[in-house]
């Protein structure tokens, strides 16, 4: 729309189906390279990808004319698409229900980027379940302890 202008940066965070390491160091950057396709196809600009081997971080310029669950599940659902379609892992690969999503100022951007670009270094001492939860009550997002915070049984 002409006149419209908006200014939104938000971080989203979702994990492997049952936060199992599969995304491999050999072939994650093809992965950030297709999500980052995705979201420019959509319109947005990604300002920042990386992850651990059970979960990723996207943080993106988002533009209001795509609601956030469609981009999600455009993000998720064809990125493991891309996945299984390639072969890249033995088995089926998909994403785990539901993701995080948190928004930040302009102000804030340098510090999610350093955050999101330094998540081997931050994984050292935190448990992805740590940081998701931490992230949570950060942004003060009531959740039920029990579809983070424990590793699934095998």
């Amino acid at each position: 729309m002409a006149n419209t202008f908006t200014q939104i940066y938000l971080q989203f965070v979702f994990a492997v189906q049952n936060r199992i390491s599969l995304i491999k160091p050999e072939w994650k950057e093809e992965l950030y390279k297709y999500i980052a396709g995705i979201v420019k196809n959509n319109k947005h600009k990604l300002i920042a990808i990386n992850g651990m081997s059970n979960h990723i971080h996207v943080f993106i310029g988002y533009k209001p004319h795509q609601l956030i669950p469609d981009l999600l599940q455009d993000i998720k659902g064809n990125s493991s698409g891309w996945i299984n379609k390639n072969g890249i892992i033995k088995g089926k690969f998909s994403w785990q229900a539901g993701y995080g999503a948190f928004s930040y100022s302009h102000s804030q951007i340098d510090n999610v980027v350093k955050y999101i670009m330094n998540q081997e270094k931050h994984h050292q001492k935190k448990t992805f379940q740590e940081e998701y939860a931490e992230l949570l009550k950060k942004f003060n997002i009531q959740f039920d302890e029990k579809y983070i915070l424990k590793d699934i049984k095998y």
